[in-house]
């Protein structure tokens, strides 16, 4: 049994920020954490202080995740990015939505005290009588904590009050994983303990100026058990005293939900498999009443594109998902009357086609498209057909002799998209052989039921459309309007750039209605592109009749068993675990990396011969590296394990992968760390024995850089933070998750409540009658039955585990501020009578 998480947020768009620039314009995009660790980034939107992101991460989290931020920064090529604000939303305030929260949230101001990170080890003793009563607190290591200093590390020591006490441990310099092992003792006063408070803060040591501010945790003492108290604990902000600015740094609207739910064993999920796949395997029984037929009609539209995902996900395990496509397919033509509205609305059918050419059609998708997107961004020709919305002066990008005229503008821009479009058209014609069996098979089934339903000759287009209407206006041409949410690009496109590709995805778009002519109705100015579009309309037909020309039968791969598809490449510096003593000159090599499904694998040159790889299986933890460690920023960590059980350590360095002058390298480099990084974990998010620890420095002159200890084989001293995975359409994840998530669907749809959860209660008999919801109902009472089981196995009483106990903070009794510039008494252990 496992119990998960999933978070779905939506960066939508944000209004009225403030400049940044000296322009009066800004370059803002959104960094996204969850408990203070980075999990996403989106792309940045140039020159806009209204910009609009549109993107959707999906993060699986851990149960006991605290809260969800959203900073909004300013990108500059020279110097550090500017903070414009954030969002913070408590895991208590996602959680109070069942229907996600979608709304327009002002920004606040990002305060460094409210910053922190990290956590503290300690161990509490208060004693239950004796005289006198004498409170120790040891204090024995932090890890993960902010970095405060230039360096990239803090010189933390710990200041601890009691009772109007106060005493402080020793300065542990220059790490983010300082060691104390002190233990500071406070003699508590006679009686009842009332509202006492002990109060633990970390301050970085500065020898010039006040000291910053760590984090801090707090505890009633009248809470602390009898005995020892020993674990780990999140370190928490002072209480926020930050005023409403109403609204004065802008806004940014989100959408945001969080399924908690529990899986249990695959086992338990089999009845309710085997039910929504027996229409598919069983075609001959009458198809309503059934488990499938029954998702279909109680899915509203909210929640349609989930129970697709899910759909499809779980049909590709069980290697039924053409089956399934055929079988939706067919029910929507049966209540269809009019052709001309076919597929047209978002249903389940058209979702779950949707959804499956996403999983299965992606790596052709980028064959096709990626070599004509690539030279779109790079070209960057300024390319405009309406006169409303033609700058003449940018003409200059065109000609050298001043500003064009509005018809060379135009004559310009025409020839330019001809050429983008004829090479797209020409990608994908020649394409067939590149399109993944089950997509043509899927095709080739949908235009047979097709014909079946629509017979006579004056139909006869209906056939194409049906399969252009997908390919076309479902999959290519989205991806070119939008080619970072397809994966073909890493950044949102420039404003000049997204203008090209919008007049390109409107040209797809007419070429997937077959003919239908542009220029029509409120934009005439698109009429010259018709001389293009219309004859290439018989060359796509021709490319539609080869695609479903399928003979034979096609096995479909059940389970996992996927070709091995490239996740990212590019260019990185290489450095081996040995190579860390060698100056960095010598130690970092330049290679051309490829992460697949199976490999991360190296070469000299892009199409050279493999010198190395690291099977992913192997992987044990995809770390970052702490600034500072190497003389270059922007370094992570591959721990592998080989088959001997050694680990092997290789450092990756990441920069501009355009190789473009130094001043614009930092923004790029973080960014392309960060897409290394989640593309690594999300690779890795199935292995089994990753590291709970690493270590975040390298061993270096006989210490760790990082904590400083002199062994190389101690336990790592940073948490590792794998926990967050990514979700990604390509990954199948576990058949499991997909079931449970449509039993909550199918469970609180008959039971009226609100759809993505389970609730109790016993399902209506209106819309499962008959034999076949019969035995629905009993499977989902037997799957209602085993959740009960296993939550009362939970709430059975154990002791409570060590890490990570968040404390209570106690609102009455807040630490004074006036002596955070100055250290108090000197370090040490002692005892204050």
């Amino acid at each position: 049994m496992a119990k998960t998480a999933w978070l779905r947020c939506r960066v939508l768009e944000g209004k009225d920020l403030p400049a940044k620039d000296l322009s009066g314009s800004s370059d803002p995009y959104c960094v996204v954490k969850v408990d203070n660790e980075v999990v996403a980034r989106t792309a940045t939107v140039w020159k806009s202080l209204n910009p609009f992101w549109g993107e959707e991460i999906t993060l699986l989290l851990p149960r006991g995740f605290h809260s969800l931020a959203i900073y909004v920064l300013d990108e500059d090529t020279i110097g550090q990015d500017d903070v414009i604000g954030k969002v913070s939303l408590s895991h208590q305030q996602i959680s109070a939505e069942p229907r996600g929260i979608d709304s327009w949230l002002s920004l606040a101001p990002v305060s460094p005290d409210q910053e922190v990170q990290g956590e503290i080890h300690l161990e509490l003793q208060v004693p239950e009588r004796g005289h006198p009563r004498v409170l120790r607190c040891h204090l024995i290591e932090a890890r993960d904590l902010a970095p405060r200093d230039a360096s990239g590390t803090s010189d933390p020591f710990g200041r601890v009050s009691c009772c109007g006490h106060t005493l402080e441990t020793a300065v542990v310099k220059k790490t983010r994983f300082p060691r104390w092992d002190e233990v500071l003792e406070f003699e508590l006063p006679e009686g009842e303990l009332g509202e006492a408070v002990l109060s633990v803060e970390l301050w970085d040591w500065d020898i010039v100026g006040k000291n910053d501010f760590l984090g801090r945790v707090e505890f009633f003492l009248d809470t602390l058990c009898p005995g020892p108290t020993r674990g780990w604990f999140h370190l928490l902000p002072f209480p926020s005293t930050t005023e409403d600015h109403g609204g004065q740094l802008g806004a940014l609207r989100l959408a945001v939900r969080l399924l908690e739910d529990t899986v249990l064993p695959s086992h338990h999920y089999q009845p309710l498999i085997q039910l929504l796949t027996e229409p598919i395997l069983c075609p001959a029984q009458n198809p309503e009443g059934t488990a499938l037929a029954v998702l279909e009609e109680v899915t509203s539209g909210e929640s349609r594109q989930d129970v697709a995902t899910k759909l499809v996900k779980l049909f590709l395990c069980q290697g039924l998902a053409v089956p399934l496509l055929d079988y939706l397919t067919s029910r929507e033509l049966a209540r269809t009357t009019d052709p001309n509205t076919l597929f047209r609305s978002n249903s389940l059918a058209s979702k779950s086609m949707e959804q499956f050419m996403k999983a299965v059609g992606l790596p052709y998708l980028h064959e096709v498209l990626k070599p004509v997107v690539n030279r779109i961004f790079e070209e960057k020709k300024y390319v405009e057909l309406d006169p409303g919305k033609m700058e003449l002066s940018r003409g200059r990008r065109i000609s050298l002799k001043g500003s064009l005229s509005e018809v060379q503008v135009r004559e310009s821009s025409l020839e330019l998209l001809k050429g983008y479009l004829g090479d797209i058209l020409d990608a994908i014609v020649s394409s067939v052989d590149k399109c993944p069996l089950p997509m043509r098979v899927a095709f080739q089934q949908l235009r047979r039921r097709v014909e079946q339903r629509f017979p006579s000759a004056q139909h006869e287009e209906v056939r194409y459309f049906s399969i252009s209407g997908f390919l076309f206006l479902r999959f290519f041409a989205p991806a070119v309007l939008t080619p970072k949410l397809f994966g073909l690009r890493e950044q949102h496109a420039e404003p000049g750039t997204g203008r090209t590709l919008l007049l390109l995805a409107k040209a797809l778009q007419s070429i997937g209605n077959l003919g239908l002519q542009l220029g029509q109705g409120k934009e005439p100015w698109m009429a010259p592109l018709n001389a293009v579009l219309l004859p290439s309309v018989t060359r796509v037909r021709a490319f539609l009749d080869a695609l479903v020309t399928v003979v034979g039968e096609v096995p479909v791969p059940q389970g996992h068993c996927q070709p091995s598809a490239t996740i990212k490449e590019g260019p990185l510096h290489t450095c081996p675990e040995l190579g860390v003593a060698l100056l960095p000159r010598f130690a970092f090599k330049k290679r051309h990396f490829r992460l697949s499904t199976q490999a991360l694998a190296y070469a000299k040159v892009p199409q050279g011969q493999v010198l190395g790889s690291i099977p992913v299986e192997q992987i044990r933890a995809v770390e970052q590296v702490d600034r500072g460690t190497f003389q270059h920023p922007h370094v992570l960590q591959v721990v592998a394990q080989d088959g001997t059980g050694q680990l092997h350590t290789t450092y990756l360095q990441c920069k501009c992968p355009r190789g473009c002058p130094r001043p614009c390298c930092p923004p790029q480099s973080a960014l392309e760390l960060w897409q290394w990084l989640w593309a690594l974990r999300q690779a890795t998010s199935a292995n089994r024995d990753m590291l709970p620890t690493c270590h975040p420095g390298t061993f270096r002159a006989s210490r760790w850089t990082c904590c400083l200890q002199p062994t190389r084989a101690v336990p790592g001293c940073s948490r590792a933070h794998g926990a967050v995975v990514l979700g990604d359409w390509s990954d199948l994840g576990d058949p499991a998750v997909a079931a449970q998530s449509l039993y909550g669907h199918l469970r609180a749809a008959l039971a009226g409540g609100p759809e993505g959860g389970a609730v109790a209660g016993p399902p209506c008999p209106g819309q499962a009658a008959g034999p076949a919801g019969d035995r629905l109902q009993e499977v989902l009472r037997d799957l209602d039955i085993a959740h009960d089981a296993f939550a009362r196995r939970d709430e059975t009483p154990e002791p409570p585990p060590s890490p990570l106990p968040v404390p209570s903070v106690p609102t009455s009794a807040q630490p004074g501020r006036g002596t955070e510039g100055t250290r108090g008494q000197q370090p040490g252990t002692g005892c204050i009578p």
